[in-house]
């Protein structure tokens, strides 16, 4: 595995399927598959019940499939495969990368394809929608930024800056002088 991978690669917490109130946690390392349980159970007989954990490397993971099944019951399909892919040394590296450089990085593509790339994820939908997104995309489209246009972008949104048309935002940036200049005199 890459060296420069943190040391905890995944984690997933969840309850146990109905009618259970059994607690699970799901923890892959670089080098290990944890998984807990916490039973939770208004019977006497089960009060006393400790808590549970499997380890397992990740070779010998991919080997035990009761625990697979349990994992396929508790947390899903996609998450097993996700970590087994994992296990596997299959890494989605940009997804791992921080939501700074994915911004730097979106804001190089094309409109059409940004609104592709938020379609493929929540994460890259919630990217592709940002504030932050959007202000380094309209700082590499303009001339320059006035301090009026950027309260404007702030109070309205980059994004719906960036499509609001010229004659529209010097409308807007027109009756915001007015609006806070009529306010000024007001307090003198």
């Amino acid at each position: 595995m890459a060296s420069w991978l943190p040391e905890t690669l995944f984690e997933i917490v969840g309850q146990g399927p109905a009618p259970s109130k059994d607690y699970y946690q799901l923890l892959l390392t670089r080098s290990q598959v944890i998984f807990r349980w916490w039973k939770i159970s208004l019977r006497s007989e089960y009060r006393s019940t400790k808590p549970g954990e499997v380890r397992e490397t990740h070779e010998d993971f991919l080997e035990n499939s009761h625990l697979q099944v349990q994992i396929a019951l508790i947390f899903g399909a996609r998450i097993l495969d996700y970590v087994f892919n994992l296990c596997e040394g299959k890494f989605d590296f940009l997804e791992r990368l921080s939501d700074h450089l994915l911004l730097s990085i979106i804001s190089y593509l094309d409109l059409e394809d940004i609104a592709r790339l938020s379609q493929t994820s929540r994460r890259f939908a919630k990217l592709c929608m940002s504030d932050k997104l959007w202000e380094q995309i309209v700082q590499s489209t303009c001339d320059t930024i006035t301090p009026d246009m950027r309260a404007l972008a702030e109070d309205m949104g980059w994004r719906k800056m960036f499509f609001t048309n010229k004659l529209q935002l010097q409308r807007q940036l027109r009756k915001r002088k007015q609006k806070y200049g009529s306010q000024r005199e007001k307090q003198l």
